[in-house]
C-alpha cells in the first residue's frame, strides 16, 4: 500500500465524516442563533435556555437523517472492503 492510497482513504473518510455530521451541526447552529437572538431581544439571560432546545433539535435532526447517514456509512464501508484486495498488493 502506497502513501497515496493511505492519503486517499483517509481523505475519503474525513469527507464522509464531515458530510454525515453536517446536518446536526447546521441544525444546532441555526437553533442556537435563533435562541441567541430571542435571548437578546427579550433580555432573558438564562443559561439553560439554550441547551434544551438545541439538544431536542439536534436529536430530531439525527432521527430524520439517520437512514441517510446509515446508507452513506454502509456504502463507504462496502467500497472500502471491496477494495481490500487491490490495496494489499
Amino acid at each position: 500500500m502506497t502513501p497515496e492510497m493511505v492519503t486517499s482513504i483517509m481523505g475519503e473518510a474525513i469527507k464522509i465524516t464531515l458530510i454525515v455530521g453536517a446536518p446536526m451541526l447546521i441544525v444546532g447552529l441555526l437553533v442556537g442563533l435563533a435562541i441567541s437572538v430571542f435571548s437578546a431581544v427579550t433580555q432573558i439571560q438564562e443559561m439553560t435556555l439554550t441547551f434544551v432546545p438545541k439538544i431536542v433539535a439536534v436529536f430530531l435532526a439525527l432521527m430524520f437523517t439517520l437512514p441517510w447517514i446509515i446508507e452513506k456509512l454502509t456504502t463507504y464501508t462496502t467500497n472500502l472492503f471491496a477494495s481490500i484486495p487491490t490495496l494489499i498488493r
